[in-house]
């Protein structure tokens, strides 16, 4: 863990689950360069959060903070709030984008893959967002929770990762009415970001083919960025007064496809 100092309480915070590297990386600097405070929530992937907050804080002292935790260890999530909360003295907007993603072929489902995915998809992001509720309504402050296309439209080889993010869509609805008036909460669907790993080969003409073929069945014809998740969430958190229990997809219309 990385504590901070002499830092000023006037400064929003933002804190983010799964947040060293990828989508969740872009979204904390996103934070930041907003005059954010962010903390940056990592299980296994301690090297790149480190760098992350280390190149944070270059731009403006004692400004990011990390935290360790691993989110299918429900006395670890219950102290991760505690935690979260030392380290500014104040949170205002919680961003839920912590994510196991693995296929479990129906034949192969069992109860270890099905406690893992749900606990980090759902789970922790629930329980963090009760024991976060005191400070973000003082704060009149949002959470955002990640869900994926998926939770609409399973995908084949992956049931318990499309239920898990179905329930994120749904947590979204329930924690909007449960916490108002004085925090909002909002839900953002990636859909086509990145390249899957069985997509990344460039030199294989299989690939090419299959790229081609995903890229068509987008309406604007590319695939997104980190970035344009990463404005999504800020503008849902930061500027979207009027909104709340809304899942905003990000998927250049492929969900109309």
């Amino acid at each position: 863990m990385n504590t901070p100092t002499n830092q000023s309480h006037d400064t929003r915070v933002c804190f983010l689950t799964g947040a060293s590297k990828r989508l969740g990386a872009c979204t904390a600097k996103k934070f930041h360069a907003e005059g954010f405070n962010v903390i940056i929530h990592y299980n296994q992937s301690k090297i790149e959060a480190d760098a992350l907050v280390a190149e944070l804080n270059a731009l403006r002292i004692d400004s990011a903070s990390c935290l360790h935790a691993d989110l299918t260890d429900r006395r670890q999530v219950q102290s991760l709030a505690r935690l979260a909360l030392d380290c500014y003295q104040r949170i205002d907007v919680l961003v839920n984008n912590a994510s196991a993603f693995y296929p479990t072929p129906l034949s192969e489902c069992d109860h270890k893959a099905w406690d893992e995915l749900f606990d980090s998809n759902l789970r922790a992001g629930f329980f963090l967002a009760q024991q976060l509720a005191p400070e973000l309504q003082q704060r009149s402050g949002a959470i955002i929770n990640m869900t994926d296309t998926h939770a609409d439209s399973p995908l084949k080889g992956f049931p318990i990762y499309s239920m898990a993010k179905a329930g994120v869509k749904a947590m979204t609805k329930s924690l909007a009415k449960e916490l108002a008036p004085s925090v909002r909460v909002n839900g953002v669907s990636p859909g086509a970001i990145l390249w899957p790993p069985s997509l990344e080969d460039e030199s294989n003409p299989a690939v090419l083919e299959a790229r081609q073929k995903m890229l068509e069945s987008i309406p604007l014809r590319t695939l997104g960025e980190p970035q344009n998740i990463a404005d999504a969430v800020f503008f849902l958190a930061n500027d979207a007064c009027y909104v709340t229990g809304q899942t905003v997809r990000v998927d250049g219309g492929r969900y109309l496809a």
